[in-house]
């Protein structure tokens, strides 16, 4: 199963850890990143994380991070495609960038998108290509499936 973490997903675990919710997402995201270095996972990769992740000021928090690329299994640029998808998506209500990172999910045939960002989530909980959790949510999900 691949999946496809956006840059929200990737930044938790350095976000203020005082409050449950943020520790449970940190938890969850770092678990669903030892199944993905287990081989249990693949992760997606997109130009688009790769532009997000380069504007971080953070230097130590952008290397981290970078370091998924090299675990990932696929990787997509942009393509005629992705912007067309992007276009549907902000359609229904998707900001430009969170739209990019799901039609590049979707171009990598990812079976999940997860984020933590609630307008996401709010916005579009199911598409017909690909699902969209919070990694709390997948983690509860896909330890039924097993």
């Amino acid at each position: 199963m691949r999946v496809y973490l956006d840059n929200c997903c990737f930044n938790r675990p350095f976000d203020d850890q005082s409050l449950l919710t943020i520790r449970l997402e940190t938890e969850a995201k770092l678990g669903i990143q030892e199944k993905i270095k287990s081989g249990h996972l693949s992760l997606g990769w997109s130009y688009i994380l790769d532009f997000e992740n380069h504007t971080n000021p953070f230097i130590e928090k952008r290397m981290e991070i970078q370091k998924w690329k090299e675990m990932a299994d696929s990787f997509v640029k942009e393509t005629d495609d992705i912007l067309q998808k992007m276009n549907e998506l902000t359609a229904v209500g998707l900001k430009p960038l969170d739209a990019l990172h799901v039609a590049c999910a979707i171009s990598l045939q990812c079976q999940y998108f997860l984020t933590v960002d609630k307008g996401i989530l709010k916005k579009i909980s199911e598409c017909l290509e690909i699902k969209i959790r919070n990694p709390v949510n997948f983690i509860i999900e896909s330890e039924t499936m097993e």
